[in-house]
């Protein structure tokens, strides 16, 4: 069976890599991502991130052949009870490194891996803490200058310059990245095996 990643993220293309070095990318169409000011966002954060990889995934296996495991992933940030997609641009980049700063919030990655030869979908989600420390205003201009907040969840990667404002993390590291490799492997072995 071929595996598909919904996704063109350079990062989740690196991370399942980790898994299997063969694979396809099949970018979904964005209408298939419910947007969290649409409403969405009412729902339990797990089951957002849930419910957009679910769609991703979905959106994508209806353009695969029946020899493929489709992999959708979506990946949120919260914070306060608040959710935070990416960033619109430097703005609202600058308002979420704010928010998040001094705090520990969640990074949460909902996943969806299908399997077009069954027919047999799973879903779930993994959950990361992140620990930020207190931010000046000088180190937030500087790290949105630098570009690397904007199309990242909550305004930053951990992986890049972010990885110099974060003491600690509970949990997946990879979660944060992108896409938890150990769950997403279990997932992808369970609807092999159907």
């Amino acid at each position: 069976m071929k595996l598909v990643l919904a996704s063109s993220s350079p990062r989740r293309k690196e991370l399942l890599a980790k898994i299997s070095p063969e694979f396809k990318t099949a970018p979904p169409p964005e209408e298939a991502e419910e947007p969290i000011s649409g409403g969405g966002a009412s729902a339990a954060p797990e089951e957002f991130a849930k419910r957009n990889a679910l769609l991703k995934a979905m959106a994508v296996a209806r353009t695969e052949d029946g020899d493929s495991i489709i992999i959708g992933a979506d990946t949120i940030v919260v914070s306060e009870g608040r959710i935070m997609g990416k960033p619109a641009g430097a703005e609202e980049a600058a308002r979420m490194l704010r928010a998040l700063s001094g705090k520990t919030h969640e990074v949460i990655t909902g996943i969806a891996v299908t399997n077009n030869a069954t027919g047999r979908t799973i879903s779930s989600f993994e959950r990361t803490e992140v620990e930020f420390k207190e931010l000046s205003d000088r180190e937030i201009d500087e790290y949105v200058a630098s570009g690397e907040p904007i199309g990242k969840a909550g305004a930053y990667a951990i992986q890049g310059l972010a990885s110099r404002f974060i003491p600690g993390i509970r949990g997946c590291f990879f979660n944060v990245v992108g896409l938890p490799v150990f769950r997403l492997n279990s997932m992808i072995m369970e609807v092999s095996e159907s």
